[in-house]
């Protein structure tokens, strides 16, 4: 069969005629006519042009790593920059439960066995077991043996929020959390932690592919690499979601449809 373009008419009259090899009569595709005659409102509407207010519809929030392994100082894959970005995620975290929307925090757990993966990050392998479930180190900023995977102190989980427990960069990969947000009536995920170029970017690209809007919140994450981190953030503005101050993201979530609990709307 061939496909006749029809560009530049409305979007019925774009949906393409579909003519068999023979050159008998068009056959108008009616399920797709259907479905794309409601999209003429979009048609031509960019990121950058999009409502401040839908950008955040039904929201929550995702907190990328803020683990002792990678936070606290002496940590095996210590980001000395995240300890500066737990007051701004303190205040994003608290604003979230008083609005009752859900926070999410999500922790990466090595697995002992994972040879692959100590290739990139050997600190995770048997001899410092970064970042093992179980496992307890002394951190040269706090007295006593932590858990290693633990949420840092400063932001602990309340009783009501969600801990989502990952094996690889992504929060959303092999972790059952676009079902979870789905049935939350998420629309919308703001996206914090560490370490900005690797976990926060792919949790905001994989948000991004499972048909979330992505907001990142640029004071709220935290990097090694100011380099890779400011090119990191540069790339999911132009081409994954938005990237924001927590100053910024504050007047977009008290705008007046946003008021409402994601858990209260339901997913329509």
């Amino acid at each position: 069969m061939r496909i006749r373009d029809t560009a530049g008419d409305s979007v019925r009259n774009r949906v393409e005629h579909v003519v068999d090899a023979e050159g008998g009569a068009p056959a108008v595709l009616e399920s797709t006519v259907s479905a794309a005659a409601g999209l003429d409102h979009l048609v031509g509407v960019t990121a950058a042009n999009v409502d401040l207010a839908d950008r955040v519809e039904r929201p929550a929030l995702i907190v990328v790593d803020l683990q002792n392994d990678f936070v606290r100082e002496g940590a095996p894959l210590e980001v000395p920059e995240a300890r500066a970005t737990l007051g701004v995620n303190r205040m994003l975290i608290d604003f979230f439960r008083a609005n009752g929307w859900p926070v999410i925090f999500t922790r990466f757990v090595s697995r002992p066995t994972d040879a692959h993966f100590w290739r990139w990050s050997p600190q995770c392998d048997p001899r410092e077991k970064c970042c093992w479930a179980g496992h307890h180190r002394r951190y040269l900023d706090s007295p006593g043996m932590w858990e290693c995977i633990a949420v840092v102190d400063e932001l602990a989980p309340a009783a009501a929020d969600i801990v989502i427990d990952k094996n690889f960069y992504g929060a959303f990969h092999g972790t059952g959390l676009s079902a979870m947000l789905e049935n939350l009536g998420v629309k919308s995920v703001i996206v914090t932690g560490t370490v900005t170029q690797i976990c926060v970017d792919q949790t905001a690209r994989e948000a991004f592919q499972h048909g979330f809007n992505a907001v990142v919140v640029s004071d709220a994450v935290s990097s090694s690499s100011p380099e890779l981190a400011a090119y990191a953030l540069e790339n999911i503005r132009r081409k994954f979601g938005w990237v924001t101050s927590s100053a910024e993201l504050l007047s977009w979530l008290q705008s007046g449809r946003n008021t409402r609990s994601s858990r209260d709307t339901g997913s329509n």
